[in-house]
């Protein structure tokens, strides 16, 4: 009888400690927000990847625009997600992580520029076109069947492409005046088109601890891949690195000063394509996990 009482004292004292571990160790909740086309099911493994490396985190992967309503204007998702994250922020005192794939990225980045009381610690951007999108890849083809890329900005620069997401990141490096007047999105959060808010978002922008980029070479989707670290193309369609872009030298929104502060990580990683950096564990265990604290 002892001997059993004794065995069922210790296995409540190990589910209670399983159940308190995340907050003991000091586990942050972490956010997911999903990518074009993705939806919960896409993160499961990420999911889970969390959990085994930090036992009785909160994962919260946001179930909200998902597949098709993917393609809603970005400042429309923007508020959607931030009504859903909103209080999940209020409830962690310690604050939170987001992981944020993809175009869900650039609503991250839109959400933790009009959030001026957000308590995001890490923002980890997953091959995500933080500098704009300029390639003939299958996304686009289903899209724009009947259309090179050098004339997609016929439709993406006018009122009625500014109501798809993938128009309000399309960044057309030879159309470069266009793109500045038309695209509402974008060339706002990067502050290339001047507005009155440009110093509150970059405050707000500035209040994360940690801006983690990861991409790599053989995505085949984020075109160009440097995109995922801010680079992006000039002209000629060379590679203008993120430190030689002009808002990153003006500070615009606050890059300057996380790369100035030691607050930003960038990871470049090879034979990765798009659909699979949230399902791959060498990407999690390198990249990720030591973030997620």
């Amino acid at each position: 009888m002892r001997s059993s009482l004794n065995i069922n004292v210790n296995g409540l004292l190990l589910l209670l400690c399983g159940v308190n571990l995340a907050g003991t160790l000091g586990y942050k909740p972490v956010i997911i927000v999903h990518g074009l086309f993705d939806g919960p099911k896409q993160f499961l493994m990420m999911s889970r990847l969390i959990q085994e490396a930090h036992p009785g985190t909160n994962v919260s992967v946001i179930d909200l625009y998902d597949n098709m309503a993917s393609l809603k204007p970005l400042w429309v998702q923007v508020q959607g997600f931030k009504e859903l994250l909103y209080p999940i922020m209020q409830e962690a005192e310690n604050g939170i992580h987001l992981i944020c794939f993809s175009q869900g990225g650039l609503i991250c980045r839109g959400l933790l520029s009009t959030l001026p009381d957000h308590n995001v610690q890490s923002f980890i951007s997953l091959s995500s076109p933080q500098a704009g999108q300029y390639g003939d890849t299958d996304i686009l083809k289903m899209f724009f069947p009947h259309y090179l890329k050098a004339r997609v900005f016929h439709v993406c620069y006018s009122s009625v492409g500014q109501k798809w997401s993938i128009c309000n990141f399309w960044n057309d490096p030879h159309q470069r005046e266009r793109f500045l007047k038309s695209s509402n999105y974008l060339a706002l959060l990067n502050g290339e088109r001047p507005h009155r808010e440009m110093t509150e978002w970059r405050k707000n922008f500035l209040r994360i601890n940690k801006l983690v980029l990861i991409g790599g070479p053989d995505d085949g989707v984020i075109t160009p891949w440097e995109s995922s670290h801010f680079g992006f193309y000039d002209i000629n369609e060379t590679i203008v690195e993120m430190k030689n872009q002009e808002w990153y030298g003006r500070d615009s929104f606050g890059l300057k000063t996380l790369h100035a502060r030691g607050d930003l990580a960038v990871y470049v990683l090879s034979g990765v394509k798009h659909g699979y950096w949230h399902s791959n564990e060498t990407v999690f265990r390198g990249c990720i996990e030591e973030w997620l604290t």
